[in-house]
């Protein structure tokens, strides 16, 4: 049994770096099967299907995320620190290619985006759950002088452009930029 998961997980794993590469329709059982040298019919047999592994490896990238960018920040009490370590956590998240394509979610948005179906409502899901969790951060920020809806909004701009133009452009000045932004941002919010 416990074979199994961990075979499961090197699935995953290796599921959810190539998708942030090449995106989720990018997925094979086959090519999985050929790179991690486990049988065809033994990735079928955990999935069953194209669209239960991009399931699957969108929560499976969901849990790496969480794991490194929102836990930490959660163990901080509400306030500034929380906000700064999130997106810090992010940015780093990013920077140091945790997925070679850098943020998984955003490699996989615009790919589902106009698509109606499973695998769309579940990368939505998970992009709606940052958006509230930056939100609700900056929310918890005593005194803030502005809307938080409008700053969560920015924060999360900057962070997606730091990816990108780092992704796109081989830039990696991209995320002293995005910090630099954030800083401005937070100092114009808590003035």
């Amino acid at each position: 049994m416990e074979r199994g998961e961990q075979t499961r997980r090197q699935i995953l794993r290796r599921a959810a770096e190539i998708a942030s590469v090449e995106g989720l329709e990018g997925l094979s059982i086959g090519r999985l099967a050929t790179e991690l040298e486990v049988s065809k019919s033994g990735v079928f047999a955990h999935f069953g299907s194209k669209e239960e592994l991009q399931l699957a490896t969108v929560r499976a990238a969901a849990k790496i995320f969480v794991d490194e960018v929102v836990t930490p920040a959660l163990d901080l009490p509400p306030g500034v620190a929380r906000l700064e370590l999130l997106l810090e956590g992010w940015l780093a998240y990013s920077e140091r290619r945790t997925f070679p394509g850098g943020c998984f979610f955003y490699a996989v948005q615009a790919e589902f985006d106009a698509r109606p179906g499973r695998v769309r409502d579940a990368v939505a899901e998970y992009g709606r759950s940052w958006n509230a969790l930056v939100r609700e951060t900056v929310e918890g920020v005593p005194d803030l002088a502005v809307d938080a809806g409008q700053v969560a909004f920015e924060l999360v701009a900057f962070l997606e452009m730091a990816n990108a133009q780092s992704v796109l452009h081989d830039d990696p000045a991209a995320y002293t930029r995005a910090r630099a932004a954030v800083r401005s941002c937070l100092d114009r919010a808590i003035g």
